[in-house]
């Protein structure tokens, strides 16, 4: 990577046009544009600008160079981001591990053996919290909290079902028409509930 394609890629990650750039740093458009297609270079002021608007070292700019620090974060947020991703993943896992066992078995063992599935993948969310300030993306933390609310809604549900219609079961999934009615009306309210709470949250 030159440095026009550095320029080019700063610009693009921050999210910003050829004309927003030139007017940061007081040049025309077609000078940025003259930089990004290596017909020009720009001078060392426009470089210092520059590099305190991306948050980057003028050597980065010049030389593609970047400081140790800044490896180490990127690093960590990529670890972070295969962490949130990777959580989202055991959620998942642990919540068809609950359905296959109980079809088999129908023993609370299984269901409780799942749940350590869950709770490894929000061992791993929390973690990935810690190695960066990088943010969880809504449709993992949204996710997350779907998956994991599905167990206990249905556990819940289901002893209501039998207390009051004498029906169902107290399984990870619905099995019986009263405990299906309860659970879809429950989960419903805590899918919306959520959603728009964590919406408003990654604000």
């Amino acid at each position: 990577m030159n440095m026009a394609d550095r320029i080019q890629y700063l610009r693009k990650t921050k999210g910003i046009s050829q004309e927003e750039l030139a007017d940061k740093v007081s040049v025309s458009r077609q000078a940025v544009s003259k930089w990004e297609s290596e017909q020009s270079t720009p001078d060392l002021e426009k470089i210092i600008i520059m590099s305190d608007y991306f948050g980057v070292t003028t050597d980065y700019i010049l030389k593609g160079i970047e400081p140790i620090e800044d490896k180490e974060q990127k690093s960590k947020e990529i670890a972070s981001k295969v962490l949130y991703i990777s959580s989202t993943a055991f959620v998942a896992i642990g919540l068809f591990c609950a359905f296959g066992s109980w079809y088999e078995k129908q023993t609370m063992e299984a269901v409780w053996g799942s749940m350590i599935i869950q709770a490894v993948g929000i061992a791993g969310y929390f973690i990935g919290k810690l190695l960066s300030t990088e943010k969880a993306p809504f449709y993992v933390n949204w996710l997350n909290v779907v998956g994991i609310s599905f167990m206990p809604v249905s556990l819940l549900t289901g002893f209501i079902s039998i207390l009051v219609f004498k029906q169902g079961a107290i399984a990870p999934y619905p099995t019986g028409l009263f405990h299906a009615l309860a659970f879809c009306l429950i989960f419903f309210m805590v899918c919306i509930a959520s959603f728009i709470f964590i919406k408003k949250r990654s604000r």
